[in-house]
């Protein structure tokens, strides 16, 4: 699957320092699967302005219309 496909997988994201000093996201997916990511405070910083770009080229794009449906005969 890449970046810019859709999908059907419902998730829960969870963001917040662990008592090891470092930043935890946690990822919890439909069917159990539990994915905790541990990143230093450097590495978070740069995650998040990788977010922070990612949005800001998404909303320079603006909404994308539909894909228009064919019609039937």
């Amino acid at each position: 699957m890449g970046i810019d496909k859709e999908s059907d997988i419902a998730a829960n994201l969870q963001i917040g320092p662990t008592s090891a000093g470092m930043v935890r996201i946690y990822v919890e997916a439909e069917g159990g699967v539990e994915l905790p990511l541990d990143f230093d405070p450097d590495e978070a910083e740069e995650i998040a302005e990788e977010l922070r770009a990612a949005a800001e080229a998404a909303r320079s794009m603006g909404a994308a219309p539909a894909p228009k449906g064919k019609k039937g005969r």
